[in-house]
């Protein structure tokens, strides 16, 4: 394990510009390469269940590399969304390859931005690497999710009480709604509730939820202007494929999974067997370890680079981009998945 190998999510928007390059039908090369490809090279490759050894853990704390890596998505990603604009609105593409390059760009506001914000969200003890999170979440007009995902959802996992929990037999195209205005709702409601003990207006500088309001109309009005209408579409489209991808991930990772209720309102504490874990070794180097949640779950201070695998767990079939296009086959999904939360729960039984 390795910065470099870290490294290999920057090809993802690479692969959005040759597919540009290249044009025609290889605009989609970015959707091709991840949910077709991608799955393929993934089950090939394997698992990784090797863990950070415990006698270096203090050398890969200290280890900035992996805290720039993150950061400088923000940026990539700033100019991919960008120069997509660009292209679609300015660029004389056919409507063949504008869907073609608005479909990879979101793609890779996904696996490159969104897969950085969810981890620079988490460092709350360094307000640059949160800022940066701000930046891209509010590129993407998400910029609740950061706050409901740290102050909400890792409260809240694997209860009834969270919107971010599926639940058994659920499909993902009836949880998406309920975990994005759920998710909004609970991260309004917290703040709202934080600035009525402060005794401080709702619409005040002290309230994020409102800030990040106020930040992403004062964004799109910019798109407006320098886009048009045009531009607004784009966003619009792609913001909604990068958001659905962030959000049928977080159906995959506690489907069926529910913590015991030991009194009214009160549950367990989160244990790493309440999320659904995949150490497969290449989609995990594409998205910061984050298919590792069990552990991420059990200890969400710890960086990317430092989460562990854990045999006893629930195991996802296969990595991410396979289990996503599983997701969006309900019948499919339902098959494969339910009779291994039947038996996990058998198990917990026992």
């Amino acid at each position: 394990m390795n910065v470099l190998s870290f490294s290999m999510v920057y090809l993802v928007p690479v692969s959005v510009y040759i597919g540009y390059w290249l044009g025609g039908i290889y605009t989609f090369t970015t959707p091709f390469l991840v949910f077709g490809v991608g799955p393929f090279l993934d089950s090939m490759i394997g698992r990784d269940t090797r863990n950070p050894p415990e006698d270096n853990k203090k050398a890969l704390r200290a280890d900035n590399l992996y805290k720039m890596l993150t950061i400088f998505c923000a940026p990539i990603h700033l100019a991919v969304v960008f120069w997509g604009a660009y292209v679609v609105c300015y660029g004389g593409l056919s409507p063949l390859e504008k869907a073609g390059v608005i479909l990879s760009v979101g793609i890779s506001s996904n696996v490159l931005g969104l897969s950085a914000a969810h981890e620079l969200a988490h460092r709350v003890n360094n307000k640059i690497e949160v800022a940066f999170s701000k930046i891209i979440l509010c590129s993407l007009w998400y910029m609740h999710f950061g706050l409901e995902h740290v102050t909400g959802h890792h409260r809240r996992v694997a209860t009834p009480e969270d919107p971010a929990t599926a639940r058994l037999g659920e499909s993902v195209y009836k949880f998406l709604p309920r975990s994005v205005f759920g998710g909004f709702n609970s991260a309004w409601e917290f703040e709202a509730g934080r600035m009525k003990q402060k005794n401080r207006p709702v619409w005040s500088m002290d309230n994020p939820m409102a800030t990040g309001l106020v930040a992403q109309v004062v964004y799109t009005v910019f798109i407006a202007v320098v886009f048009g209408g045009a531009g607004i579409l784009y966003f619009l489209v792609q913001n909604f494929i990068a958001i659905c991808l962030l959000e049928i991930a977080n159906y995959m990772v506690h489907y069926g999974l529910m913590r015991k209720e030991i009194a009214p309102g009160k549950y367990e504490p989160v244990r790493p067997w309440h999320s659904w874990n995949s150490s497969n070794w290449l989609s995990n180097h594409f998205l910061f370890n984050i298919q590792r949640h069990s552990d991420h779950h059990y200890k969400p201070g710890h960086r990317y680079h430092l989460l562990r695998h854990y045999d006893e767990v629930p195991q996802l079939p296969t990595g991410y981009a396979g289990m996503i296009v599983l997701a969006l086959i309900p019948p499919l999904w339902r098959k494969i998945m339910d009779p291994r939360v039947f038996k996990f729960r058998q198990i917990q039984t026992d």
